[in-house]
């Protein structure tokens, strides 16, 4: 299988870019995360994207001694083709939890400024998806639509990481928001966005 999610999307079109924190929030029931396998998701189209992505912030954690996996590994491509199911997608946790995973880290890109979409999805910033499945159905037609992105100039990306822990509520730990402007060299921006997330996520004592 092959899962289809981290949804970088434009975020990573290019890269001579800026990249801004411009929130987090982190489960306050949770005071210290450390993850063993993480499963790293980038949801976007661009294939090569995705796979420049994924590698990246999959090094990145082998660097702190996590053993990650990319998405692109693991899930088919029939899998991120179409719709899914909240079946479905409970069907694909238990199997990453059987075959050892505690962690999902997923990256999306969920707007942009000049679009109305974007607007709206800022209008609606503090509602959160404290499960991996719900996040994933609001946005899998990433994938598979073509009228999902229009040209954009500033990107807000979103990275959330979910537990996907034995005897524990599959939950949120934490999330991340950054904006991406006007992006020119993808390779520079995707470490630069992975850069800034793992200071923060460091900070806030989550996986770094």
């Amino acid at each position: 299988m092959k899962v289809k999610i981290v949804s970088i999307c434009i975020l990573l079109l290019v890269g001579c870019s800026t990249t801004k924190l411009v929130s987090t929030w982190k489960n306050p029931d949770i005071v210290l995360f450390d993850a063993y396998k993480v499963l790293v998701v980038g949801m976007t189209q661009d294939e090569n994207v995705q796979q420049i992505f994924e590698t990246r912030l999959q090094e990145a954690l082998s660097a702190k001694g996590v053993e990650a996996m990319r998405s692109i590994d693991v899930f088919d491509v029939e899998f991120t083709s179409s719709e899914k199911s909240e079946e479905e997608l409970s069907a694909v946790e238990q199997q990453l939890l059987d075959k050892g995973f505690d962690a999902i880290l997923f990256t999306k890109i969920i707007g942009t400024e000049n679009r109305r979409t974007f607007k709206e999805k800022m209008n609606n910033i503090s509602e959160m998806y404290t499960r991996f499945s719900a996040d994933y159905l609001e946005h899998q037609d990433i994938y598979y639509n073509p009228e999902y992105y229009e040209t954009f100039n500033i990107y807000r990306a979103e990275t959330s990481l979910y537990c996907i822990c034995v005897d524990k509520e599959r939950e949120l730990i934490w999330r991340g928001n950054i904006d991406v402007t006007e992006p020119v060299n993808m390779e520079k921006t995707i470490d630069s966005y992975i850069k800034l997330i793992k200071s923060k996520m460091g900070e806030e004592e989550v996986i770094f």
